[in-house]
């Protein structure tokens, strides 16, 4: 009797941990899958400027390329490769605060504490989340969309991002598809979203965080 119990043990076991695999992060302190910097291998980061929290926006964005990607070893080879093409462009490290994969997991980018470089004039008062892949016609996975509302949710919570924050899309500071079409439906529909293109004029920033 003993022998089977411990049979039927390792058995249960094992399903449960092979259930999702993709969610299966290092040091997740978080409610929703993470994947840290470490983990994706990103390389040192030669731009890092403090936010002044919370910030009053969330730019939503995706890559166009690289396109979607669906498990974590694609996903962390695509953060690395946004890496280094954005710090071929002097901007020190990838540019978006956090990524999201159609894995459902959230990448760490710059973090909820960094300056990112994705929205021009809202870089300062914003944390910029991408979606990997392109979201012209196709809507982003629902893991994917949970993922980022949860992303958003631990902000508010963790006071980086303000409660009343406005969600906007990249095409409403720039001349740009970002975050395509079908993509830009769907987050159109959330609360929080702000349409036409903000004022960030009476905003203030510190001067440690004021190097675009």
């Amino acid at each position: 009797m003993t022998s089977v119990r411990v049979i039927v043990c390792v058995a249960f076991i094992s399903v449960a941990v092979c259930a999702s695999p993709r969610f299966i992060t290092k040091n997740n302190a978080y409610s929703f899958p993470f994947v840290s910097r470490d983990e994706w291998g990103a390389e040192i980061s030669s731009d890092a400027r403090p936010l002044n929290h919370p910030v009053p926006f969330v730019v939503l964005h995706h890559t166009y390329i690289p396109g979607a990607c669906f498990d974590k070893e694609d996903c962390s080879a695509k953060m690395r490769s946004m890496q280094r093409y954005h710090k071929s462009l002097n901007w020190g490290d990838i540019g978006y605060n956090f990524c999201i994969g159609s894995d459902g997991n959230a990448y760490e980018g710059r973090g909820f504490d960094n300056v990112g470089i994705h929205a021009t004039v809202a870089n300062r008062h914003s944390i910029g989340i991408c979606v990997i892949g392109d979201w012209r016609v196709e809507t982003p996975p629902a893991e994917t969309l949970a993922t980022t509302k949860a992303l958003i949710a631990e902000g508010v919570k963790l006071g980086k991002i303000s409660p009343d924050y406005k969600l906007i899309g990249h095409n409403q500071v720039s001349a740009t598809e970002c975050p395509g079409t079908a993509f830009y439906k769907e987050f159109s529909t959330w609360d929080h979203y702000s349409p036409g293109n903000p004022d960030f004029s009476g905003l203030s920033v510190p001067v440690a965080a004021a190097k675009e």
